[in-house]
């Protein structure tokens, strides 16, 4: 083992106990002993507009760095290793499986491609030590939250699955708004032995009981799916919970299934806005319209089972789910996002390169933008892409 590999080795094992506080203090210390001059670890805020830095000793606590303006920012965006001009610093991205965390800052007198390669290894075990930290540390999630949080978005965060899964085959990336008030939108997507389900969410309503029942739904969802319930036990299950418990709320749903070594896509659509298919840059209409079932909490479900539909995509097709709270926003004027809106910045953005993950950022951002930053309604998108044996969406 060579030194570098007994630094990163000697950093794990020290991780266990040190607070969240003390993180970057170990990082700094292992990135002096591999030859770096200093370092900084940086975090995602939670709507992904600033990158924060984690207390250091030595620095000043709360430093910002803008997303989409600072060279940092850029490495958060593309995934993509940045140095400065001089030569003298680099911005290495975090990232946990495919989901993005944040950068890592390392300096030294030179960075050549080998001792690059040493930071981006420390920046991969640095995004280990957050999220292993993450789900036991104030610290950590308040330094990702630029304001206080509503009761009911606290309850259905501490719900949700990280925004951002994947494998060589699929990868699926969700956005959520407005993420300090949100209140009856959620979403989940995982990864199973045959594919990645999905769930799309939208209770009536925009308080805690809306979140409440919105987190029952989830709940409902995962302990069915979990048992080997198929999609449509898992929306009677929803229904089911819904009419005995929260008999004033309804709820719109949309349950699916893509089978990742095949690209069928099973789904249920309980009075839900329509899947959009993306193929080859280009939305194809109806493709994946089809006659909605009644919306879950009537108890209807019992007697007459949902009905499932089924569609085989093509290496490359994007799905996209969405609550109406996306194509139904209104900007000051009165103008409506609308469908064709959506679907055009989810293109335009993928076509020029960006991940998933990105695009979903920049067209969450757009959304804020149309509304005047003002979201009178819950937003919630998620895009899955089918790329079998590693192979990319293309534009």
């Amino acid at each position: 083992m060579s030194t570098y590999e007994n630094v990163l080795a000697e950093l794990l094992a020290r991780s266990h106990l040190p607070s969240g506080r003390e993180l970057a203090g170990l990082i700094q210390e292992a990135g002096l002993r591999m030859g770096f001059t200093g370092t900084a670890t940086y975090l995602a805020d939670l709507q992904q507009i600033r990158l924060v830095a984690l207390p250091q000793h030595g620095a000043a606590d709360r430093r910002t760095l803008d997303v989409d303006t600072s060279l940092a920012g850029l490495a958060y965006r593309t995934q993509q290793v940045q140095r400065s001009r001089d030569g003298h610093t680099a911005w290495l991205p975090m990232i946990d499986g495919v989901e993005r965390l944040g950068v890592l800052m390392v300096s030294a007198p030179a960075l050549d491609d080998a001792r690059l390669g040493r930071g981006e290894a420390l920046a991969a075990v640095a995004a280990l030590l957050v999220v292993s930290k993450s789900s036991h540390s104030d610290l950590l999630v308040e330094l990702e939250r630029a304001r206080p949080m509503t009761v009911q978005a606290e309850l259905l965060w501490a719900f949700l699955p990280p925004r951002t899964i994947g494998t060589a085959d699929v990868t699926s990336s969700a956005v959520l708004e407005p993420a300090y008030d949100i209140g009856g939108d959620t979403f989940d997507h995982t990864l199973d032995d045959s594919g990645l389900h999905l769930t799309v969410i939208d209770s009536m309503g925009h308080d805690l009981a809306s979140g409440g029942a919105s987190a029952a739904g989830l709940a409902a969802c995962r302990a069915t799916r979990r048992s080997g319930g198929s999609l449509s036990d898992i929306v009677t299950s929803i229904d089911r919970i819904l009419d005995e418990w929260f008999t004033d709320r309804l709820m719109t749903a949309v349950v699916a299934h893509l089978d990742t070594a095949d690209g069928r896509l099973t789904w249920i659509n309980c009075g839900h806005p329509p899947p959009l298919l993306i193929r080859q840059g280009r939305v194809l209409p109806q493709v994946l319209a089809r006659e909605p079932d009644l919306p879950l909490g009537w108890g209807f479900l019992a007697a007459s089972p949902p009905t499932e539909h089924t569609q085989r995509l093509q290496p490359g097709d994007r799905i996209l789910l969405y609550s109406d709270g996306v194509t139904e926003a209104r900007s000051p004027e009165g103008d409506l996002y609308g469908e064709e809106r959506l679907a055009d910045t989810v293109i335009r953005a993928t076509a020029a390169g960006a991940p998933a993950p990105e695009a979903l950022r920049r067209l969450i951002q757009g959304l804020r933008q149309h509304q005047d930053h003002k979201l009178r309604d819950d937003a919630t998108i998620l895009l899955t892409e089918w790329h079998p044996s590693g192979r990319v969406a293309g534009g």
